[in-house]
């Protein structure tokens, strides 16, 4: 049976080499949308706008991690949906600890003093010996915990999952609950969260955008985290109570945070982020989506594809990842 891809990216040309230099068994790549294509690789939001011109769609692969735009109700889901993993976890080693690294070693502080030609000579710190709590322990939490490791550190993990990675040092859980938390079972999770945040030097956000995970990340977790604490997210901004960020950052409750996901991106011009004291954002750049590497993810699924066999990283339109 011959199988039709159609590409939705801005670097269409270049999966479609890397596509076209794997040589696989009877797939035709198409340029346009037509009726016939039953295969598409791109990016969710294009994907989600062409849907309605692709009936006969049962397979998609998403180059991104998160499959936001796919999930939504509306849209239909007559279709297996795959996304990107276990490709991101060295960029997002790299970036979290590049500025684990940049708070310790007071990087910006040096740059500072030297375009006000001050000779700021104080100490800094070090990694080895402080604590970093994982919102999220799967595979690019996984990364990140061996990196942490490399650099001396002891690991929190909060997961639902279970405790694979032998990095981790304590691992915290949440309740199992697949309904609405009753107030009491609220309060256990917050204590949960608490207990989890309580000492950490550094509070990292890798969670996917769940039903159960907007919004975990708000005043009652930024209390329980020292004044020290820097706060870093690389999961999704609904995770985040922005407001209550905020007013930690404006009351010195956390010394800082770096944000590379927002809930609203691009960030409006009018938003108080662009003003808020001792927060960086970088705009979802922490780990792109790189073709040599989704590619691979692509012609894999696509081999178990025409074999009729289950394919690897299957979203469920329910849970959301």
């Amino acid at each position: 049976m011959t199988h039709k891809l159609l590409i939705l990216s801005d670097l269409a040309d270049q999966y479609r080499t890397l596509i076209e230099e794997a040589q696989l068994p009877d797939l035709i790549l198409e340029s346009t949308p037509t009726p016939e294509i039953d295969i598409v690789l791109g990016e969710p939001s294009r994907i989600k706008a062409a849907l309605a011109s692709l009936p006969a769609v049962g397979w998609v692969q998403s180059i991104w991690a998160g499959v936001e735009p796919l999930l939504d109700p509306a849209s239909r889901h007559n279709y297996i949906l795959t996304n990107a993993r276990g490709v991101f976890g060295e960029l997002m080693s790299e970036y979290i600890i590049g500025y684990l690294l940049a708070h310790e070693r007071k990087i910006f502080q040096k740059h500072e003093a030297q375009k006000n030609k001050h000779w700021e000579d104080s100490d800094t710190g070090s990694l080895r010996g402080k604590t970093i709590g994982l919102l999220g322990v799967g595979s690019i939490g996984a990364e990140v915990a061996l990196t942490a490791k490399f650099f001396g550190m002891t690991v929190r993990g909060y997961t639902t999952g279970s405790e694979t990675s032998t990095h981790v040092d304590m691992y915290f859980h949440p309740l199992e609950s697949d309904s609405l938390l009753s107030g009491t079972q609220v309060q256990q999770l917050a204590a949960v969260l608490q207990s989890f945040a309580n000492g950490l030097d550094y509070l990292v956000n890798i969670l996917p955008n769940t039903k159960d995970t907007r919004k975990i990340i708000n005043a009652d977790l930024f209390n329980a985290l020292p004044p020290h604490a820097l706060f870093i997210n690389v999961g999704r901004g609904q995770a985040v109570d922005e407001s209550a960020l905020i007013e930690a950052l404006n009351q010195n409750k956390i010394a800082g945070a770096v944000l590379d996901v927002l809930e609203q991106e691009p960030l409006p011009k009018d938003h108080p982020f662009w003003e808020t004291p001792n927060l960086l954002m970088t705009f979802h750049t922490a780990a792109p989506s790189l073709p040599e590497d989704i590619a691979k993810i692509f012609i894999e699924n696509y081999e178990l594809f025409i074999e009729d066999k289950p394919l690897k990283y299957q979203v469920n339109f329910e849970r959301g990842y």
